[in-house]
């Protein structure tokens, strides 16, 4: 049940940059949504992040007596990707509500099994796909589906930031490297965009041996869909910045540069081209995590299904999954027929006005 303020209340399990740069300050321009707890490793985290909220500090270890406590309706989990399960799944198997980020898990085994929690228990599951409830994504969005490209033939996307070798992202093999990390938006986006899934999946990689990663630099992946549309994308934690798409229809183009960003002076705009005219589309700097935990919190409070839903994070796995042996065996890999009845919709777009981010205590930037 929701405070006697008819908001949702969260635990934030996860004390990295993500949680303190983006979803904690974003909780605070909702109003329906609260933070109550911090759940994290880090004692001296804990305390200072409880004092400047002014919430109460867990150790993972108490997790459990958080879960039944009665002071929380929902987490936000932001631990890596490979403690996704452990902390998604008994939550939804105590009826709390997950918000979950992106990727869904350390393996696609993993993720099917937080699914299959949240249908057994009833509690919502909303994957943290940010961009469905960002202006300017959804906008894309609306363009193509009213026509504006005519039909959407191909899309590409390369995204890339340099991270620090110390970064646990770089050191722990594939499942915590740049394509669960980055190019889970590609996919997600094209997924959406065609509003198809892909029927196989190329790859390739390539490492920078004085970077001493542990996992692949840089990887390029086509994804074959029906009816002759393909999409292809790069993603690399070894590049300078950079973060765009392209979406070419038959009769016209649509860029965006940003695509996949957030923070501060990022809005998702796009020029569309047809005709041989460009458009300027402009939208707003909002704040995303703000906007995704309202969405969230009204799903809960209207006891309604969120759309981004396991079913859309373990499809996305599927994808990564595939990528994952294409890599190994260095052979294309087919995927099952597969066929999503949702799709992302206006009805999600919340305009946020983006916080002010506090001083990081114990957290390493994303490229640090």
């Amino acid at each position: 049940m929701p405070n006697s303020n008819g908001q949702i209340r969260y635990a934030v399990v996860g004390g990295g940059w993500i949680s303190q740069g983006a979803f904690m300050p974003g909780v605070g321009q909702t109003s329906n949504s609260v933070m109550t707890a911090i759940v994290t490793g880090d004692p001296e985290k804990a305390r200072a992040l409880g004092e400047r909220y002014d919430i109460r500090p867990y150790g993972y270890d108490e997790y459990d007596a958080l879960l039944a406590s009665g002071d929380i309706d929902a987490v936000y989990v932001a631990t890596p990707n490979f403690r996704h399960r452990e902390f998604a799944e008994p939550a939804l198997k105590a009826g709390i509500h997950v918000l979950l980020e992106k990727p869904m898990a350390g393996s696609l085994a993993d993720a099917e099994a937080i699914e299959a929690a949240a249908r057994a228990s009833g509690a919502r599951l909303m994957l943290a796909y940010r961009l469905h409830s960002e202006p300017g994504t959804q906008a894309i969005l609306a363009a193509i589906r009213a026509g504006e490209i005519g039909t959407p033939r191909f899309f590409t996307a390369t995204f890339a930031q340099n991270v620090d070798a110390t970064n646990h992202r770089a050191q722990n093999g594939f499942w915590a490297g740049p394509i669960p990390d980055m190019g889970a938006y590609p996919i997600n986006a094209v997924r959406n965009f065609f509003e198809a899934e892909p029927i196989s999946v190329t790859a390739v990689a390539s490492k920078v041996p004085e970077r001493g990663l542990g996992c692949a630099d840089t990887v390029s992946v086509i994804l074959s869909f029906t009816e002759g549309r393909a999409a292809s994308f790069t993603v690399s934690y070894s590049g300078d910045s950079v973060d765009r798409l392209h979406v070419v229809g038959s009769e016209g183009i649509i860029e965006a540069n940003p695509a996949f960003g957030f923070g501060e002076g990022v809005s998702i705009d796009f020029r569309l081209t047809r005709g041989g005219k460009t458009e300027e589309r402009t939208h707003p700097v909002v704040d995303q995590f703000a906007g995704e935990t309202a969405y969230f919190s009204d799903c809960i409070l209207e006891d309604r299904e969120p759309e981004p839903n396991g079913e859309e994070g373990v499809l996305d796995m599927i994808v990564i999954e595939a990528i994952e042996r294409a890599l190994e065996t260095g052979q294309p890999q087919a995927l099952e027929p597969r066929n999503r009845q949702r799709r992302m919709g206006k009805d999600q777009v919340r305009d946020f006005p983006l916080a002010d981010v506090p001083d990081f205590i114990n957290a390493a930037t994303p490229t640090g």
